[in-house]
């Protein structure tokens, strides 16, 4: 059995997080050439390359991000053991590994996780986007992500089996600038008929729902952008650029936040939203909190 060379992990672990070899060099205070000539020998031993070089820059490959994951987690704790054993920590906090994609509007991302950070113990969230849900599904299946928040279901192509964990479901809203609500509200859904709409990325389960429901309705707006991430799609319909939608779960949040007025509702026009993990029966206390929270407060009535 060959065993991983911690001192070479250490090294990999502190280009990655420093973004370059000059900078990890002079924080471990050793030559350059010693740290690239390490990195390459634990590349060797793995039989992967852990960086490409994009111009100047060194980034992580997809085997370099899952490593990266563990030497993180392994060098954290390495730390945590020793302030316990100096008496200088209070008590090893539960750690909490979350994947949200981009679909996923931010505010429902906070009301699913505060309860997993209202826990009896203490609790240190690391979150990760990603603009896919297929860019997290196979980290999840190394146990790299404890929980991914989703608003799709995994899919079966994996070859390992993951299990999607229904958190709720919620209507659509569509939202604008006042200014572009004003001329619409009266005559929704009619009024979208040549409208500037902002769509979600084609990743998003709710891009796919909305095409269906114009085409059901004979409805064709003015696509003004496609925007993978939620965040942005809002700023960009607080502009003025276009209507948006969102769920109606968070209505209120949405128009306080963006200075945005409802356009219309659709209630039948479904959003789901999903906690995916790599076990069926959840174990984690902080996912377990997330997903009876979900289930019983977060969309109810909505």
């Amino acid at each position: 059995m060959e065993w991983l060379n911690y001192h070479h992990f250490l090294y990999f672990w502190m280009v990655a997080r420093e973004g370059s070899i000059v900078r990890a060099s002079k924080e471990l205070r050793l030559a350059q050439p010693t740290v690239s000539g390490q990195i390459r020998r634990l590349e060797e031993m793995l039989g992967e390359k852990l960086f490409r070089r994009v111009g100047r820059r060194l980034v992580l490959t997809d085997v370099g991000r899952v490593a990266f994951r563990y030497a993180d987690e392994i060098f954290t704790l390495g730390r945590e053991f020793v302030e316990t054993v100096r008496g200088q920590a209070a008590g090893h906090p539960l750690r909490l590994v979350v994947g949200v994609t981009n679909a996923v509007p931010k505010a429902i991302v906070q009301q699913l996780i505060e309860p997993a950070l209202q826990l009896g113990e203490p609790v240190r969230l690391v979150c990760r986007e990603d603009r896919s849900l297929e860019g997290f599904l196979s980290e999840l299946a190394v146990h790299g992500l404890d929980v991914v928040l989703s608003d799709a279901p995994a899919g079966s192509e994996l070859p390992v089996k993951l299990f999607s964990h229904l958190l709720g479901e919620t209507g659509t809203c569509f939202f604008a600038n006042p200014r572009v609500a004003a001329t619409l509200h009266k005559r929704f859904p009619g009024g979208l008929n040549g409208a500037p709409f902002l769509l979600p990325g084609r990743n998003a389960a709710l891009r796919r729902s909305l095409e269906d429901w114009f085409e059901s309705q004979k409805l064709r707006p003015r696509i003004v952008g496609e925007i993978d991430d939620s965040a942005l799609l809002k700023v960009l319909g607080e502009a003025g650029v276009g209507v948006f939608a969102g769920p109606s779960a968070i209505e209120a949040d949405v128009v306080k936040r963006y200075r945005v007025r409802v356009v219309g509702r659709v209630g039948t026009l479904r959003q789901r939203f999903y906690a995916i993990s790599a076990e069926r029966r959840l174990s984690h206390p902080a996912v377990v909190a997330i997903c009876n929270a979900g289930r019983k407060v977060n969309f109810r009535g909505k």
